[in-house]
Protein backbone atom coordinates (compact mmCIF):
# COMPACT_ATOMS: atom_id res chain seq x y z
CA UNK A 1 0.00 0.00 0.00
CA UNK A 2 1.38 3.72 -0.52
CA UNK A 3 1.31 6.23 1.70
CA UNK A 4 -0.42 8.97 -0.37
CA UNK A 5 -1.99 11.80 0.98
CA UNK A 6 -5.41 9.93 -0.29
CA UNK A 7 -4.10 7.11 1.93
CA UNK A 8 -3.69 8.98 4.67
CA UNK A 9 -7.10 10.58 4.73
CA UNK A 10 -9.05 7.53 3.75
CA UNK A 11 -7.48 5.64 7.14
CA UNK A 12 -7.84 8.54 9.42
CA UNK A 13 -11.44 8.73 8.13
CA UNK A 14 -11.85 4.73 8.86
CA UNK A 15 -10.16 5.54 12.42
CA UNK A 16 -12.56 7.92 13.39
CA UNK A 17 -15.48 6.53 12.44
CA UNK A 18 -14.20 3.54 14.56
CA UNK A 19 -14.04 5.90 17.46
CA UNK A 20 -16.95 7.46 16.74
CA UNK A 21 -19.13 4.04 16.26
CA UNK A 22 -17.47 2.72 19.83
CA UNK A 23 -18.13 6.09 21.48
CA UNK A 24 -22.22 5.89 20.48
CA UNK A 25 -22.09 2.19 21.77
CA UNK A 26 -20.76 3.08 24.77
CA UNK A 27 -23.18 6.26 25.23
CA UNK A 28 -26.38 4.23 23.41
CA UNK A 29 -28.51 6.02 26.24
CA UNK A 30 -26.93 9.49 25.06
CA UNK A 31 -27.31 9.07 21.70
CA UNK A 32 -30.47 7.96 21.98
CA UNK A 33 -31.78 11.01 23.70
CA UNK A 34 -30.03 13.13 21.16
CA UNK A 35 -31.93 11.37 18.34
CA UNK A 36 -35.10 11.68 20.13
CA UNK A 37 -34.36 15.30 20.45
CA UNK A 38 -33.42 15.88 16.95
CA UNK A 39 -36.67 14.01 15.68
CA UNK A 40 -38.66 16.03 17.82
CA UNK A 41 -37.32 19.39 16.73
CA UNK A 42 -37.51 17.91 12.92
CA UNK A 43 -41.23 16.48 13.41
CA UNK A 44 -43.09 18.97 11.63
CA UNK A 45 -41.02 18.92 8.44
CA UNK A 46 -41.09 15.21 8.35
CA UNK A 47 -44.80 15.16 8.44
CA UNK A 48 -44.80 17.64 5.41
CA UNK A 49 -42.84 15.50 4.01
CA UNK A 50 -44.86 12.70 4.26
CA UNK A 51 -48.12 14.75 3.33
CA UNK A 52 -46.51 16.12 0.54
CA UNK A 53 -45.54 13.11 -0.55
CA UNK A 54 -49.17 11.97 -0.45
CA UNK A 55 -50.96 14.96 -1.89
CA UNK A 56 -48.17 14.45 -4.64
CA UNK A 57 -49.57 11.22 -6.47
CA UNK A 58 -53.39 12.81 -7.06
CA UNK A 59 -52.26 16.36 -7.90
CA UNK A 60 -49.69 14.61 -10.15
CA UNK A 61 -52.28 12.81 -12.12
CA UNK A 62 -54.49 16.02 -11.77
CA UNK A 63 -52.22 18.36 -13.30
CA UNK A 64 -51.47 15.92 -16.24
CA UNK A 65 -55.09 16.41 -16.85
CA UNK A 66 -55.41 20.04 -16.60
CA UNK A 67 -54.99 22.29 -20.06
CA UNK A 68 -52.73 19.66 -21.25
CA UNK A 69 -52.95 21.87 -24.67
CA UNK A 70 -52.64 24.80 -23.09
CA UNK A 71 -48.76 26.84 -23.11
CA UNK A 72 -50.44 30.16 -21.61
CA UNK A 73 -51.63 28.02 -18.62
CA UNK A 74 -48.77 26.59 -16.87
CA UNK A 75 -48.00 28.90 -14.46
CA UNK A 76 -52.28 28.45 -13.12
CA UNK A 77 -51.62 24.97 -13.49
CA UNK A 78 -49.75 23.83 -10.62
CA UNK A 79 -51.36 25.60 -8.15
CA UNK A 80 -55.11 24.97 -9.48
CA UNK A 81 -53.73 21.35 -9.33
CA UNK A 82 -53.02 21.45 -5.86
CA UNK A 83 -56.04 23.58 -4.53
CA UNK A 84 -57.90 20.90 -6.28
CA UNK A 85 -56.39 17.88 -4.57
CA UNK A 86 -56.64 19.17 -1.02
CA UNK A 87 -59.92 20.19 -1.85
CA UNK A 88 -60.87 16.19 -2.67
CA UNK A 89 -59.00 15.06 -0.25
CA UNK A 90 -60.78 17.54 2.45
CA UNK A 91 -64.22 16.41 0.87
CA UNK A 92 -63.42 12.90 1.07
CA UNK A 93 -62.58 13.25 4.88
CA UNK A 94 -65.53 14.94 5.46
CA UNK A 95 -67.81 12.84 3.23
CA UNK A 96 -66.76 9.63 5.00
CA UNK A 97 -67.27 12.25 8.86
CA UNK A 98 -70.11 12.30 7.42
CA UNK A 99 -71.14 8.95 7.37
CA UNK A 100 -69.30 7.91 10.31
CA UNK A 101 -70.50 10.57 12.87
CA UNK A 102 -74.28 9.98 12.59
CA UNK A 103 -73.92 6.33 12.70
CA UNK A 104 -71.79 6.37 15.65
CA UNK A 105 -74.60 8.95 17.24
CA UNK A 106 -77.42 6.12 16.53
CA UNK A 107 -75.74 3.37 17.70
CA UNK A 108 -74.67 5.02 21.12
CA UNK A 109 -78.03 5.98 21.22
CA UNK A 110 -79.65 2.73 20.63
CA UNK A 111 -77.07 1.21 23.25
CA UNK A 112 -78.37 3.64 25.85
CA UNK A 113 -81.93 2.85 24.44
CA UNK A 114 -81.33 -0.89 26.13
CA UNK A 115 -79.84 0.64 29.33
CA UNK A 116 -83.04 0.28 31.24
CA UNK A 117 -83.84 -3.56 30.05
CA UNK A 118 -79.70 -4.73 31.50
CA UNK A 119 -80.93 -3.31 34.57
CA UNK A 120 -83.83 -4.79 35.08
CA UNK A 121 -81.96 -8.46 34.09
CA UNK A 122 -79.75 -7.64 36.86
CA UNK A 123 -82.45 -6.66 39.17
CA UNK A 124 -84.16 -10.09 38.53
CA UNK A 125 -80.74 -11.52 38.76
CA UNK A 126 -80.11 -10.18 42.16
CA UNK A 127 -83.86 -11.35 43.56
CA UNK A 128 -83.04 -14.46 42.62
CA UNK A 129 -79.76 -14.48 44.65
CA UNK A 130 -81.57 -13.77 47.35
CA UNK A 131 -82.24 -16.98 49.14
CA UNK A 132 -78.31 -17.34 48.91
CA UNK A 133 -77.43 -14.44 50.93
CA UNK A 134 -78.74 -15.75 54.11
CA UNK A 135 -75.51 -18.21 53.52
CA UNK A 136 -73.15 -15.91 52.58
CA UNK A 137 -73.76 -13.22 55.58
CA UNK A 138 -73.14 -16.59 57.96
CA UNK A 139 -69.67 -17.09 56.15
CA UNK A 140 -68.72 -13.57 56.27
CA UNK A 141 -69.56 -13.06 59.72
CA UNK A 142 -67.12 -15.93 60.45
CA UNK A 143 -64.38 -13.79 58.40
CA UNK A 144 -62.07 -11.36 60.40
CA UNK A 145 -61.24 -8.69 58.00
CA UNK A 146 -59.84 -5.31 59.17
CA UNK A 147 -62.25 -3.18 57.17
CA UNK A 148 -60.73 0.43 58.62
CA UNK A 149 -57.49 -1.05 57.62
CA UNK A 150 -59.08 -1.68 54.01
CA UNK A 151 -61.13 2.17 53.55
CA UNK A 152 -57.81 3.47 53.99
CA UNK A 153 -56.24 1.93 51.55
CA UNK A 154 -59.40 2.41 49.00
CA UNK A 155 -59.19 6.09 49.89
CA UNK A 156 -55.34 6.19 49.22
CA UNK A 157 -55.97 4.55 45.90
CA UNK A 158 -58.68 6.78 45.04
CA UNK A 159 -56.42 9.72 45.54
CA UNK A 160 -53.64 8.26 43.58
CA UNK A 161 -55.54 8.33 41.26
CA UNK A 162 -57.53 11.59 40.84
CA UNK A 163 -53.67 12.73 41.12
CA UNK A 164 -52.57 10.60 38.06
CA UNK A 165 -56.01 11.67 36.11
CA UNK A 166 -55.12 15.05 36.47
CA UNK A 167 -51.66 14.83 35.48
CA UNK A 168 -52.67 12.17 32.62
CA UNK A 169 -55.44 15.31 31.86
CA UNK A 170 -52.89 18.41 31.30
CA UNK A 171 -50.80 15.78 29.11
CA UNK A 172 -53.34 15.24 26.97
CA UNK A 173 -54.56 18.32 26.96
CA UNK A 174 -51.11 19.70 26.01
CA UNK A 175 -50.50 16.46 23.51
CA UNK A 176 -53.46 17.65 21.61
CA UNK A 177 -52.36 21.34 21.18
CA UNK A 178 -48.94 20.13 20.35
CA UNK A 179 -50.22 17.48 17.19
CA UNK A 180 -52.96 20.06 16.11
CA UNK A 181 -49.79 22.85 16.01
CA UNK A 182 -47.21 20.32 14.48
CA UNK A 183 -50.21 19.03 11.66
CA UNK A 184 -50.52 22.54 10.56
CA UNK A 185 -47.27 23.69 10.52
CA UNK A 186 -46.60 20.16 8.38
CA UNK A 187 -49.69 20.83 5.99
CA UNK A 188 -48.41 24.33 5.70
CA UNK A 189 -44.53 23.37 4.45
CA UNK A 190 -46.23 20.08 2.16
CA UNK A 191 -47.79 23.11 0.66
CA UNK A 192 -44.38 24.90 -0.45
CA UNK A 193 -42.78 21.81 -1.41
CA UNK A 194 -45.59 20.43 -3.40
CA UNK A 195 -45.56 24.47 -5.25
CA UNK A 196 -41.48 24.25 -5.65
CA UNK A 197 -41.26 20.44 -5.68
CA UNK A 198 -38.41 20.46 -9.09
CA UNK A 199 -36.66 22.99 -7.67
CA UNK A 200 -36.28 21.27 -4.55
CA UNK A 201 -35.16 18.03 -6.53
CA UNK A 202 -32.52 19.71 -8.49
CA UNK A 203 -31.25 21.20 -5.04
CA UNK A 204 -30.66 18.00 -4.44
CA UNK A 205 -29.42 16.40 -7.48
CA UNK A 206 -27.02 19.39 -7.35
CA UNK A 207 -26.00 18.45 -3.67
CA UNK A 208 -25.49 14.27 -4.69
CA UNK A 209 -23.42 15.42 -7.33
CA UNK A 210 -21.19 18.10 -5.64
CA UNK A 211 -20.36 16.01 -2.62
CA UNK A 212 -20.43 12.15 -3.47
CA UNK A 213 -18.52 10.84 -6.34
CA UNK A 214 -20.74 10.62 -10.02
CA UNK A 215 -20.83 6.71 -9.23
CA UNK A 216 -22.05 6.61 -5.99
CA UNK A 217 -24.50 9.63 -6.82
CA UNK A 218 -25.96 8.00 -10.13
CA UNK A 219 -26.77 4.76 -8.40
CA UNK A 220 -28.26 7.11 -5.06
CA UNK A 221 -30.63 9.11 -7.66
CA UNK A 222 -31.60 5.81 -9.13
CA UNK A 223 -32.18 4.19 -5.44
CA UNK A 224 -34.59 7.01 -5.25
CA UNK A 225 -36.74 7.13 -8.22
CA UNK A 226 -37.06 3.41 -7.90
CA UNK A 227 -38.40 3.78 -4.43
CA UNK A 228 -40.79 7.13 -5.30
CA UNK A 229 -42.15 5.33 -8.21
CA UNK A 230 -42.49 2.08 -5.64
CA UNK A 231 -44.02 4.23 -3.07
CA UNK A 232 -46.18 6.03 -4.98
CA UNK A 233 -47.59 2.92 -7.03
CA UNK A 234 -48.37 1.35 -3.42
CA UNK A 235 -50.25 4.35 -2.04
CA UNK A 236 -52.07 4.17 -5.37
CA UNK A 237 -53.23 0.10 -5.13
CA UNK A 238 -53.45 0.27 -1.29
CA UNK A 239 -56.66 2.99 -1.82
CA UNK A 240 -57.67 1.16 -4.78
CA UNK A 241 -57.75 -2.07 -2.42
CA UNK A 242 -59.80 -0.03 0.39
CA UNK A 243 -62.47 1.36 -2.19
CA UNK A 244 -63.03 -2.40 -3.50
CA UNK A 245 -63.25 -3.70 -0.27
CA UNK A 246 -65.76 -1.03 1.56
CA UNK A 247 -67.83 -1.67 -1.83
CA UNK A 248 -68.37 -5.47 -1.35
CA UNK A 249 -69.26 -4.99 2.40
CA UNK A 250 -71.20 -2.48 1.44
CA UNK A 251 -72.87 -4.39 -1.52
CA UNK A 252 -73.41 -7.81 -0.04
CA UNK A 253 -74.45 -5.93 3.43
CA UNK A 254 -76.95 -4.31 1.20
CA UNK A 255 -78.45 -7.19 -0.68
CA UNK A 256 -78.28 -9.44 2.68
CA UNK A 257 -80.54 -6.61 4.35
CA UNK A 258 -77.43 -5.61 7.25
CA UNK A 259 -78.14 -2.88 9.41
CA UNK A 260 -75.18 -0.09 9.06
CA UNK A 261 -73.89 -1.21 6.03
CA UNK A 262 -73.34 2.27 4.55
CA UNK A 263 -71.30 3.19 7.85
CA UNK A 264 -69.93 -0.35 8.34
CA UNK A 265 -68.40 -0.18 4.60
CA UNK A 266 -67.15 3.78 4.84
CA UNK A 267 -65.42 2.22 8.20
CA UNK A 268 -63.97 -0.56 6.53
CA UNK A 269 -62.78 1.17 3.50
CA UNK A 270 -61.03 3.86 5.78
CA UNK A 271 -59.49 1.43 8.12
CA UNK A 272 -58.36 -1.20 5.14
CA UNK A 273 -55.50 1.68 4.36
CA UNK A 274 -53.97 -0.72 6.92
CA UNK A 275 -52.53 -3.36 5.35
CA UNK A 276 -53.95 -6.89 5.70
CA UNK A 277 -55.19 -6.47 9.04
CA UNK A 278 -56.51 -3.06 9.02
CA UNK A 279 -59.92 -4.34 7.80
CA UNK A 280 -60.72 -5.93 11.30
CA UNK A 281 -60.72 -3.09 12.94
CA UNK A 282 -63.76 -2.00 10.85
CA UNK A 283 -65.09 -5.87 11.23
CA UNK A 284 -65.01 -5.18 15.04
CA UNK A 285 -67.09 -2.28 15.51
CA UNK A 286 -69.49 -3.55 12.60
CA UNK A 287 -70.03 -6.59 15.10
CA UNK A 288 -70.18 -4.03 18.21
CA UNK A 289 -72.79 -2.17 16.83
CA UNK A 290 -75.12 -5.20 15.55
CA UNK A 291 -74.80 -7.02 18.30
CA UNK A 292 -76.68 -4.45 20.69
CA UNK A 293 -79.35 -4.99 18.22
CA UNK A 294 -79.50 -8.96 17.53
CA UNK A 295 -76.54 -11.06 18.51
CA UNK A 296 -77.24 -13.92 15.73
CA UNK A 297 -77.04 -10.95 13.16
CA UNK A 298 -73.68 -9.81 14.54
CA UNK A 299 -72.56 -13.63 14.07
CA UNK A 300 -73.75 -13.75 10.73
CA UNK A 301 -72.28 -10.31 9.94
CA UNK A 302 -68.55 -12.34 11.46
CA UNK A 303 -69.10 -15.07 8.84
CA UNK A 304 -70.07 -12.68 5.88
CA UNK A 305 -66.69 -10.91 7.38
CA UNK A 306 -64.20 -13.54 6.89
CA UNK A 307 -65.73 -14.93 3.78
CA UNK A 308 -64.76 -11.48 2.10
CA UNK A 309 -61.84 -11.24 4.04
CA UNK A 310 -60.54 -14.45 2.42
CA UNK A 311 -61.56 -13.14 -1.23
CA UNK A 312 -59.90 -10.13 -0.52
CA UNK A 313 -56.36 -11.50 1.51
CA UNK A 314 -55.97 -13.94 -1.43
CA UNK A 315 -57.41 -12.94 -4.58
CA UNK A 316 -58.02 -9.07 -4.63
CA UNK A 317 -55.06 -7.42 -1.88
CA UNK A 318 -51.62 -9.88 -3.75
CA UNK A 319 -52.93 -8.74 -6.59
CA UNK A 320 -53.75 -5.25 -6.75
CA UNK A 321 -50.99 -4.20 -4.47
CA UNK A 322 -48.53 -6.31 -5.37
CA UNK A 323 -49.07 -6.09 -8.45
CA UNK A 324 -48.94 -2.28 -8.32
CA UNK A 325 -45.41 -2.27 -6.21
CA UNK A 326 -44.03 -5.22 -8.81
CA UNK A 327 -43.84 -8.07 -5.81
CA UNK A 328 -45.01 -11.50 -5.93
CA UNK A 329 -48.25 -12.05 -3.85
CA UNK A 330 -46.29 -14.05 -1.48
CA UNK A 331 -43.40 -11.56 -0.57
CA UNK A 332 -46.57 -9.14 -0.11
CA UNK A 333 -47.85 -11.38 2.81
CA UNK A 334 -44.10 -11.66 4.32
CA UNK A 335 -43.74 -8.03 4.20
CA UNK A 336 -46.87 -7.08 6.21
CA UNK A 337 -46.24 -9.86 8.74
CA UNK A 338 -42.78 -9.14 9.20
CA UNK A 339 -42.95 -5.51 9.17
CA UNK A 340 -46.23 -5.67 11.78
CA UNK A 341 -43.92 -7.38 14.19
CA UNK A 342 -40.84 -4.93 14.29
CA UNK A 343 -42.74 -1.32 13.76
CA UNK A 344 -46.84 -2.10 14.24
CA UNK A 345 -48.89 -0.33 11.75
CA UNK A 346 -46.50 1.88 10.42
CA UNK A 347 -44.22 -0.89 10.01
CA UNK A 348 -46.90 -2.78 7.39
CA UNK A 349 -47.28 0.55 5.83
CA UNK A 350 -43.81 1.09 4.94
CA UNK A 351 -42.52 -2.63 4.50
CA UNK A 352 -44.37 -3.46 1.64
CA UNK A 353 -42.69 -0.54 -0.64
CA UNK A 354 -39.52 -0.86 0.92
CA UNK A 355 -39.47 -4.71 -0.05
CA UNK A 356 -40.45 -4.27 -3.13
CA UNK A 357 -37.46 -1.80 -3.76
CA UNK A 358 -35.22 -3.92 -2.17
CA UNK A 359 -36.51 -7.11 -4.59
CA UNK A 360 -36.16 -4.41 -7.57
CA UNK A 361 -32.66 -3.88 -6.88
CA UNK A 362 -31.34 -7.40 -6.04
CA UNK A 363 -33.32 -8.60 -9.26
CA UNK A 364 -31.15 -6.32 -10.98
CA UNK A 365 -27.69 -6.75 -9.04
CA UNK A 366 -29.07 -10.84 -9.66
CA UNK A 367 -28.89 -10.46 -13.35
CA UNK A 368 -25.85 -8.56 -13.86
CA UNK A 369 -23.56 -11.00 -11.80
CA UNK A 370 -25.12 -13.89 -14.01
CA UNK A 371 -23.83 -11.86 -17.13
CA UNK A 372 -20.52 -11.19 -15.05
CA UNK A 373 -20.08 -14.82 -14.70
CA UNK A 374 -21.55 -15.88 -18.31
CA UNK A 375 -23.94 -18.18 -16.99
CA UNK A 376 -26.15 -19.93 -19.42
CA UNK A 377 -29.85 -19.07 -18.69
CA UNK A 378 -30.99 -22.80 -19.53
CA UNK A 379 -28.93 -23.75 -15.77
CA UNK A 380 -31.08 -21.47 -13.71
CA UNK A 381 -34.45 -21.34 -16.02
CA UNK A 382 -35.21 -25.11 -15.62
CA UNK A 383 -34.24 -27.50 -12.81
CA UNK A 384 -31.32 -29.78 -13.88
CA UNK A 385 -32.76 -33.08 -15.75
CA UNK A 386 -31.66 -36.24 -13.88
Amino acid sequence: MEFNKQTVKALLGVVCGGIAFAAALLHLDVVAGAAGWLLGILSPLLLGCAIAFILNVPMRALERCLFPHAKKANKLRRPLALLLTVAAVSAVLALAGMVIVPGVRDAVTSIAAQVPEAFERLQESAARLQEYLPLLANQIEGLSIDWAGLSQKAVGLVQNWGKGLLISGGGLVSGIVSGVTTFFIGLIFSLYILLQKEKLARQGRQLCYAFLPEAAADQLLNILRLSERTFSSFLSGQCLEAVILGTMFFVSMTLLHFPYALLVGVLIALTALIPIVGAFIGCAVGALLMLVNDPWQALWFIVLFLVLQQIEGNLIYPHVVGSSVGLPSIWVLAAVTVGGSLMGILGMLVFIPLCSVLYALLRQLTVHRLKQRRVPAEKWREPPKK
